[in-house]
């Protein structure tokens, strides 16, 4: 596939191979894009910012509109492409191609409402015989850097605010899943967007320092590692920073809960995509009174799901992105179980695939109880009270989401107000969540919000307008 630059899709003598991480096929090549091609797209993206400002808002809701349509027609185009790019199962793969015409219907909607308000300003003394507004406007260039492990639809998180605010996008795809995103873009193009509205830059994080540094562009918005995130935030300068840095997420479950019932979120919100989610289920903290019952159920439940091809219908958990990735997820849990933590189940790689590992008695501390493991592990603890799991979720760096299972109301708000969080799921995983909310972290999580109306306030300025009537 070419890329997307100034409206034209270009290519490059020079391509790079996209693999399957299941079976190491070529999916379909892109160019080889370098730090010459970034500053391209940056020139196309300055001139397509001015066009995009002085778009109506009706023609951006049109466009935006005909975009989800677009996008909607090609959902099982795309998610074959995840399947192969990513190698989430075909199952998952649809989920996620179902959320970028939502996301660009949502984005559509928006781009109307857009809106101000009146300042009252003989409110102060000296404001008398003044009358005038605020108003949202474009911040310009938005540079949009995307992850592998949900590519097309946090692009969409991304491009579509930016593009309902009136804003330019550079975006720049995982380089290990840039088709889908690709794919997108053509859906975009398609629906008559101006040139260098969207462009899309298959470059590595190498080159692609240009997205970052140039002055012209006003917002970073990046979803990644916080390694990489407190990088670009030192290389960034004066501009808007929106970073989704990951999380090493928890659920509770208290002795009064409705547990049995919630065991089929628990193990999907674990296992699913490879665990390679950053709200993925990385600890449950389960209270001890029936914390045996309940690991014998959770491992009983873990032990039947299939791993394997995940164009078969029928398979649970697909591979991991990468070797390395593997093979770290089984050191982390190696150094768990020297530490003194049992594998229940799993605890089994061959090559990228890692079969769903539970994980008890691991002391705190351990790399896959307060860092990101990213993969197929889960870490069950018991605790003896809300105190202690209070105490626990917080143990942490990260801050992006979490659960808590209970029957108890003032337990439910006694969690929800303790816990160092973005959000909080009551009788929920902490995987869930809706593309339209206020979506992001505290702390090593990151700054800002995804949501459609949450990013567009990211994505824009305030300009306040006085008139002096006396």
């Amino acid at each position: 596939m070419d890329m997307l630059i100034g409206g034209q899709w270009v290519s490059k003598d020079v391509v790079r191979e996209i693999c399957s991480p299941f079976d190491g096929t070529v999916v379909d090549t892109v160019p080889a894009a370098d730090a010459d091609d970034v500053r391209a797209a940056i020139d196309a993206a300055e001139q397509g910012a001015h066009v995009m400002a002085a778009m109506p808002a009706h023609q951006r809701c049109e466009l935006l509109r005909r975009a989800s349509q677009l996008l909607a027609d090609r959902q099982e185009e795309i998610a074959q492409l995840l399947v192969g790019e990513v190698g989430k199962t075909i199952r998952e793969a649809r989920g996620e191609a179902a959320r970028p015409p939502a996301i660009f219907d949502l984005c559509a909607d928006a781009a109307r409402h857009i809106a101000g308000e009146v300042i009252p300003f003989d409110a102060a003394p000296g404001g008398e015989g003044r009358q005038g507004f605020c108003k949202r406007v474009p911040c310009g260039i938005v540079s949009a850097i995307s992850p592998f492990n949900f590519p097309v639809a946090l692009s969409a998180h991304k491009v579509g605010p930016a593009l309902a605010a009136g804003n330019s996008v550079i975006l720049k795809p995982a380089s290990q899943s840039p088709l889908a995103c690709l794919t997108m873009a053509k859906a975009i193009d398609e629906a008559g967007f101006p040139p260098g509205a969207c462009n899309v830059v298959t470059v590595s994080g190498a080159e692609a320092e240009p997205m970052i540094t140039d002055d012209r562009v006003r917002v970073v918005n990046f979803t990644g590692s916080a390694e990489v995130g407190r990088t670009l935030a030192q290389q960034a300068g004066i501009k808007r920073l929106h970073l989704e840095l990951g999380s090493s997420s928890s659920v509770t479950v208290m002795a009064d809960a409705d547990w049995e019932a919630a065991l089929p979120r628990l193990i999907t919100g674990a296992f699913g995509v490879a665990g390679q989610v950053c709200i993925s289920v990385q600890k449950i903290l389960v209270h001890q009174p029936i914390y045996e019952e309940f690991v014998e159920c959770y491992v009983t439940e873990a032990e039947k799901l299939t791993v394997g091809d995940p164009l078969d219908e029928a398979t649970d958990v697909g591979p991991m992105i990468s070797l390395s990735a593997a093979e770290q997820a089984e050191q982390w849990m190696q150094e768990a179980i020297a530490a003194g933590g049992r594998a229940l189940c799993g605890a089994r790689r061959e090559g990228n695939l890692f079969w769903p590992t539970v994980l008890v008695d691991v002391p705190w501390g351990e790399k896959v109880t307060c860092q990101e493991a990213f993969a197929p592990i889960v870490v069950i603890c018991s605790i003896k009270d809300m105190d202690e799991a209070i105490e626990l979720t917080n143990a942490t760096p990260y801050g992006l989401q979490t659960g808590i299972y209970t029957r108890d109301i003032p337990t439910a708000f006694k969690f929800a107000d303790a816990v160092d969080q973005g959000g909080v799921n009551i009788n929920e995983t902490c995987w869930w969540r809706v593309d339209f909310q206020p979506y992001g972290g505290v702390k090593n999580s990151g700054v800002g919000r995804e949501g459609i109306m949450y990013a567009i306030e990211e994505m824009t300025e305030w300009k306040t307008v006085t008139f002096n009537l006396s």
